[in-house]
């Protein structure tokens, strides 16, 4: 790292109150990170009073949305807000279940220096995915495969959202051309910095998904995927 880090790490919510005060005590106590910002869609279950209570004794902040408007839309939210406050160097994502272990945070920071966009990546050497059903993980990677082939961004992961930017990364984004919803939003953004000549690199991470119900694979879901990639190529080519 060239220089200091004071990042925002951006955690969206919902219906985590279960475990996200502990979330924000791990993500908080980690070297470089400034404070932690979670953007809540109005859970039902009291994560936003989780996180309030849990605010009196961490570097900790909460927006709450008035809807579950999708997962990409609040963090853009956060940066939006994080952006206000000219002390972040950097901004961070990453989900609220521990399926992106905090003491990571810190691998990735490393590669700071060199590169605007750093990945917590799946799919390179030294990754590792745990409770994942075969089907979802057979999907997830021949979509990020298909991704590639398509737009061209020299990664393997396009769509895990545990990543750290630069400020002028965030700066650039044209958030009007990102859409906040689905499979689209995390490649879009990858997309965008890339084609603005923004570097990105990506770093072994060990993925543990948190099993909640069944994990159903729909039609649906893999239309909206390949549909996604088609149109940001269709974007692209603009």
């Amino acid at each position: 790292m060239s220089s200091p880090i004071n990042a925002l790490v951006v955690i969206p919510t919902y219906n985590e109150a279960e475990n996200i005060a502990s979330l924000c005590k791990a993500v908080s106590e980690v070297p470089g990170v400034g404070r932690v910002l979670v953007v809540d869609d109005s859970s039902p279950d009291g994560t936003a009073d989780k996180v309030r209570e849990a605010a009196r004794a961490l570097p900790l902040d909460i927006i709450v949305r008035s809807k579950k408007d999708g997962r990409g839309g609040a963090v853009l939210d956060g940066f939006a807000s994080g952006l206000q406050n000219a002390s972040f160097t950097h901004f961070v994502e990453m989900d609220s279940d521990f399926s992106h272990n905090p003491t990571e945070i810190s691998r990735l920071f490393e590669q700071t220096g060199k590169y605007d966009l750093v990945i917590g990546s799946r799919y390179i050497p030294g990754s590792s995915i745990s409770n994942w059903p075969l089907r979802r993980r057979i999907f997830s990677y021949l979509a990020n495969r298909f991704a590639r082939f398509m737009l061209g961004v020299p990664v393997r992961d396009y769509t895990n959202g545990f990543r750290v930017y630069s400020r002028k990364a965030i700066e650039a984004l044209d958030r009007k051309s990102i859409q906040p919803k689905g499979f689209i939003t995390l490649s879009a953004i990858l997309l965008q910095l890339y084609l603005k000549g923004f570097s990105v690199t990506e770093v072994p991470t060990n993925f543990v998904n948190r099993i909640r119900g069944v994990s159903n694979l729909s039609r649906r879901e893999i239309f909206e995927a390949l549909r996604s990639v088609f149109e940001l190529r269709r974007l692209r080519k603009q």
